[in-house]
């Protein structure tokens, strides 16, 4: 059988009592051993000459202190046990509501707050960290909840594509021409790429990508990033510029160049998507002091200020139907992002509003001519 446990009140009002009875005894034992000796004394001093009188009136001192210290100590343990009961059960009521508060959070009820109640800055501090948890977890599963359910489409759709044509072979209704076999391993190439993009933006975020890091002019990076680019650029009528600034003309950067390029790929790629036919996107970079900004603007569809903080959340599509017609598996920006953070960088994106066009900025250390950072 379990032995029952104290509770924490219970435990509180026994050791403030224990403190008390301990102080009471050695306040007792002190005055004992003491007032008497030092009544004597006084008694000697002053001279008192008949014997049974100074006997009684150290008798009577005897009587009277005990009584009156009995009486104060007895007093003192009643009030000390009063007010121990009423603090302790501040407490307790504290913590049972962070307790409760915290068993509603661990079962999903991600709303449940923790009230202040103003006993102290570490109950304080306790109420503030669990509600920051609750808050977060409430982020947690939202951002779950909204990945799953994009993934879920992403994956459907291609899916489905493949199940239609495949059936339709099948039943001889369509045939497997050079045209049909194109499309069905353009789907596979989707759900192919789809997981890889999955299995990188993981592996960033948990820190075990694997980064070959080298020397390499920023202008390189941008002369690679914009080759890669241009003919997709042309295709859809949008200009491509880049501009480097005097300051960082001949900045060096340690970086892994694939990955790296990998960033400005996927951010080129996105200016292209959400930039109409006779736009313009511009490639930029720029030094201010240990630090390389590489920008990617474009004069394009512009970004609510509600949705600039998720941005780089896995699958988080602004305009859900209008993105998915872009094209595009919804992790992008999420990699790009955890591939910055791997150089130990930053990725930001601002803009003015809807129709005011975007900016992307990657932030990295700048290598030093002498090869230090």
């Amino acid at each position: 059988m379990k032995a029952q446990r104290w509770g924490l009140g219970t435990r509180l009002l026994l050791a403030t009592v224990a403190v008390v009875l301990v102080g009471a005894g050695t306040a007792w034992l002190v005055a004992a051993s003491l007032g008497p000796r030092i009544f004597h004394e006084h008694m000697v001093a002053g001279q008192a000459a008949d014997e049974p009188v100074v006997y009684h009136a150290e008798w009577a001192f005897r009587d009277a202190s005990t009584l009156s210290l009995s009486l104060a100590l007895l007093a003192a343990l009643v009030a000390s046990v009063a007010v121990s009961l009423f603090l302790t059960r501040r407490v307790t009521v504290s913590l049972t509501a962070a307790t409760t508060a915290a068993r509603a959070v661990a079962s999903g009820e991600h709303s449940v707050r923790v009230p202040h109640v103003g006993m102290g800055r570490e109950l304080d501090e306790l109420a503030e960290a669990l509600n920051t948890t609750a808050t977060d977890l409430a982020e947690v599963e939202a951002t779950r909840t909204r990945m799953l359910g994009n993934l879920a489409h992403e994956i459907r759709t291609p899916l489905a594509i493949l199940d239609g044509y495949l059936q339709a072979i099948a039943d001889g209704v369509h045939d497997a021409d050079e045209e049909t076999v194109t499309l069905l391993r353009d789907q596979v190439t989707r759900l192919a790429r789809l997981g890889e993009d999955i299995a990188l933006v993981t592996t960033a975020e948990e820190g075990r990508l694997t980064m070959r890091r080298t020397r390499v002019a920023v202008t390189d990076l941008l002369s690679t990033a914009r080759a890669q680019a241009e003919s997709r650029y042309r295709e859809r009528g949008v200009a491509l510029t880049v501009e480097v600034s005097p300051a960082a003309a001949h900045a060096m950067v340690e970086v892994d160049p694939d990955r790296l390029g990998q960033v400005l790929t996927n951010l080129l790629d996105n200016a292209l998507r959400h930039t109409p036919a006779g736009g313009h996107v511009e490639l930029a970079a720029d030094r201010d002091g240990p630090w390389l900004s590489v920008q990617v603007r474009d004069d394009g569809e512009g970004i609510a200020a509600e949705h600039l903080p998720h941005l780089f959340d896995r699958f988080y599509r602004v305009d859900t139907a209008r993105d998915r017609a872009h094209g595009g598996s919804g992790v992008g920006l999420a990699i790009a992002r955890a591939i910055t953070r791997a150089h130990g960088g930053t990725v930001t994106a601002t803009s003015a509003g809807p129709g005011a066009g975007s900016t992307f900025t990657v932030r990295v250390s700048a290598a030093r001519v002498d090869g230090t950072r």
